[in-house]
């Protein structure tokens, strides 16, 4: 955090001597430098790089101060102001490449004399890993100091004198713990490729920043789409899991409000349910169901009851004993509405993986690869598994597949697209469909 720190510091101070190179203090002057800093550290610029290279950065910095201008345009903003904003805008990005070059140069000093380093790991022992080793030794000014390997096989020392090899695959979480490490260097070595997705979630749940060596690198099929690098070697950098990211807080905040607000909204809708519920056949009106959450946490989930009482299980995935009302409900998703309780004590998410009932949850993480992983995150009303049409008696593996993929392709724009989505498959179905939709979960609803 010192040098990231460091780095914003230096190009706080390059904006700051653009706007004192200017001979005017117009307001507008002001807003524009804070709309560049802004755009960079939104842009990732302060996320620190293995290999630094101001030239690297140029784009970068060339988009925050040309968009940090479009707004002034809008504005209508012209003569001599606009002329000013302009000059501007040009010292603005010349101060800032030379900033980021001095700042760069005194960082790669630094790191040759050992300081601002990290220790890491490489996983995989092969060509690419012994090879990333030696280079690692050889050039201090990346930053990184190789402690060890994780594979099942010692390194040959091909490279020269190599770091020792820490244990397999399977104790990587024991090791990143052990070690307190958090960066790991992914050189695909003689591991199975089952492995590699278990080491990649194993990695990023730990909050370890994890680069891949991309295959096929030395043929020149993956060079040029790296983000970072080691002596010519291109490196994919894995975004981190969702829960570590500042927008996942905005994420549980909308949670609550919108739960709250729809909860106050729908309360005559729900109460009208409630009494034909408690009417159409003895029973409570809430069906009450254990299911798990995030981390395999236990909770209630709430539903209002669609089959008869007799009929209720926590094991069957039986059809019989829907009530009339029961099938509308199930149609148009109303039984679905005290979930949103479930949602503002914080049991669930709006958007999430579909949580599952602990029998199939146990059946499932012994038959399903990554079955296990899809509980990451809190579960989810609804989730890109069902907006993929994957509901009822279909493929676990599938939705397995959809929920994981969410988990780690998860932002909030793809939560506002699932949810439109949703809400246009229920009413496509309220208004099309004739059957009664099977309970999800392989059965669970």
């Amino acid at each position: 955090m010192r040098v990231q720190a460091g780095l914003f510091a230096t190009d706080a101070a390059a904006v700051g001597l653009a706007l004192a190179l200017q001979p005017t203090h117009g307001l507008e002057r002001y807003a524009y430098a804070a709309g560049v800093l802004l755009l960079l550290a939104i842009s990732g610029a302060y996320r620190l790089r293995i290999s630094l290279q101001a030239l690297d950065e140029i784009g970068r910095i060339a988009r925050a101060v040309f968009v940090a201008f479009l707004p002034f345009l809008g504005l209508g903003t012209l003569g001599l102001a606009g002329r000013l904003l302009q000059q501007q805008l040009a010292l603005t990005g010349l101060a800032l490449v030379v900033a980021r070059a001095v700042a760069y140069a005194a960082l790669r000093h630094l790191r040759r004399q050992g300081r601002f380093c990290e220790t890491t790991v490489i996983v995989g022992v092969g060509t690419v890993g012994e090879e990333l080793a030696a280079v690692l030794r050889a050039h201090r000014e990346y930053g990184l100091v190789p402690v060890g390997f994780v594979d099942s096989i010692t390194p040959n020392g091909a490279h020269g004198p190599s770091p020792p090899l820490l244990g397999p695959i399977e104790e990587l979480d024991d090791i990143l713990r052990r070690l307190e490490l958090h960066r790991i260097i992914v050189a695909f070595g003689p591991v199975r490729e089952a492995n590699w997705i278990s080491v990649l979630r194993t990695a990023i749940a730990n909050d370890v920043e994890v680069h891949i060596v991309p295959r096929f690198f030395d043929i020149g099929l993956s060079r040029r789409y790296g983000d970072d690098e080691i002596w010519g070697i291109p490196l994919y950098r894995v975004r981190r899991t969702a829960l570590r990211s500042a927008a996942w807080r905005l994420k549980r905040t909308i949670d609550v409000i919108v739960s709250l607000v729809a909860l106050l909204l729908l309360a005559p809708l729900a109460t009208l349910i409630a009494l034909g519920v408690r009417y159409s056949s003895p029973g409570a009106v809430i069906f009450r169901q254990p299911r798990l959450g995030q981390h395999g946490h236990e909770f209630e989930m709430l539903k209002f009851r669609t089959v008869r009482q007799e009929h209720a299980s926590h094991t069957s995935n039986a059809l019989a004993g829907v009530t009339p009302l029961g099938c509308w409900l199930r149609r148009l998703s109303l039984d679905e509405l005290p979930q949103l309780w479930n949602v503002l004590r914080g049991d669930m998410s709006l958007i999430g993986p579909r949580p599952e009932r602990p029998y199939f949850v146990q059946r499932y993480s012994i038959e399903v690869p990554g079955y296990e992983d899809r509980h990451r995150l809190p579960a989810g009303l609804t989730g890109l598994a069902q907006v993929h049409g994957l509901r009822g008696e279909t493929s676990i593996h599938h939705r397995a597949r959809f929920d994981n993929a969410y988990i780690e392709g998860w932002s909030l724009w793809l939560d506002i697209t699932i949810l439109l989505r949703t809400l246009g498959a229920v009413l496509r179905d309220s208004l099309l469909r004739t059957r009664v939709p099977p309970p999800e979960g392989g059965g669970a609803s």
